[in-house]
């Protein structure tokens, strides 16, 4: 469905064929989450063969659920709880894993004491949050976006499921997931969209803060190599974690642009504009202590100039051609 949210550009349809080419394993099936009937049958056929459920079937883009609530509460909640009562009654004995999001801590991040730098927004050194946001901030008494509301949902349903019912459930809280194989839109996929933007000329806009607002990234291979450890170590039920590239790799806007400027030897075509998002975050680093403490073995590979790096390198072949536009 990133198709119907975001238009052609992002589209994964590319990587689906790409995998059913190359994987002799991979099976695919064209389906909603949303349908009851289909989760059940394709979940019941694995019964318990299934050892592992990775769920990241979302609407990702606050912008878009305010123009549609229904679906986007619909995909976000309604089809995470469909995929949890599948693997509860056919395969309660399989990992669940469930990538949910910074956004259900809604705008409370804003009211920390945030100083202006002349690029970025930064807590102070001597704050206990300064190596990132922990687990047990409030996701109470502030706004989240309708799209972080449908998001919390999930994120209470995949909790419930493990606290409840024992299964063996897990959610990672993301910051900014990329890499190069990101499909990219204006609306969700801030860097893969950002230096495509400035390698290519298309123009692009900064919503709100100056443009000093600040995000971690995690490169999708050190994502996945966190879903390795967990599927290999089975998780507490109902464990939260938040995740992302914490006090090591992150950047304001301005920052980001500069970056991108460089690796492309390109000067990137923006405006700004003074209206935030709804809901969206000044500063966010995750402190990933929580998960690194529960699974030594796993560690970031990748700082933020090498993540930007790859998917210039590996895309600006395609995006010269404007395959993908």
């Amino acid at each position: 469905m990133r198709r119907i949210f975001f238009g052609p550009d992002a589209s994964t349809a590319w990587m689906r064929k790409r995998l059913q080419r190359e994987l002799v394993h991979y099976r695919h099936y064209d389906l909603d989450i949303r349908d009851k009937e289909a989760v059940n049958n394709i979940v019941k056929q694995a019964s318990s063969d299934l050892e592992l459920v990775v769920h990241t079937a979302a609407q990702p883009s606050h912008d878009w659920a305010a123009r549609d609530p229904m679906t986007d509460f619909g995909v976000n909640a309604q089809g995470t709880l469909v995929l949890l009562e599948a693997v509860r009654k056919f395969a309660p004995g399989a990992t669940f894993i469930f990538t949910s999001t910074n956004k259900v801590y809604g705008d409370t991040p804003n009211r920390l004491p945030l100083i202006e730098l002349d690029k970025r927004y930064e807590l102070p050194s001597d704050h206990p949050w300064f190596n990132g946001i922990p687990e047990s901030m409030s996701i109470d008494q502030s706004t989240h976006s309708l799209f972080g509301v449908s998001k919390t949902a999930a994120d209470l349903l995949v909790q419930e499921y493990g606290r409840y019912f024992g299964l063996s459930t897990v959610t990672f809280r993301g910051g900014c997931l990329t890499g190069p194989n990101h499909s990219g839109a204006e609306l969700h996929g801030f860097l893969a969209y950002l230096i495509k933007c400035t390698a290519t000329g298309r123009p692009y806009t900064v919503y709100g803060y100056k443009g000093k607002q600040v995000r971690d990234n995690i490169h999708s291979a050190d994502l996945i190599k966190a879903f390795e450890r967990v599927a290999k170590q089975a998780p507490r039920p109902g464990s939260v974690y938040n995740i992302g590239g914490g006090r090591r790799v992150n950047c304001s806007m301005l920052e980001a642009i500069q970056i991108c400027e460089k690796i492309t030897g390109k000067k990137l075509q923006w405006t700004y504009s003074d209206d935030n998002r709804v809901g969206d975050h000044m500063w966010w680093i995750s402190d990933i202590s929580t998960f690194q403490s529960d699974y030594p073995e796993w560690s970031l590979r990748y700082n933020l100039e090498t993540i930007l790096r790859e998917i210039f390198e590996l895309n600006r072949d395609l995006w010269q051609k404007h395959i993908s536009w």
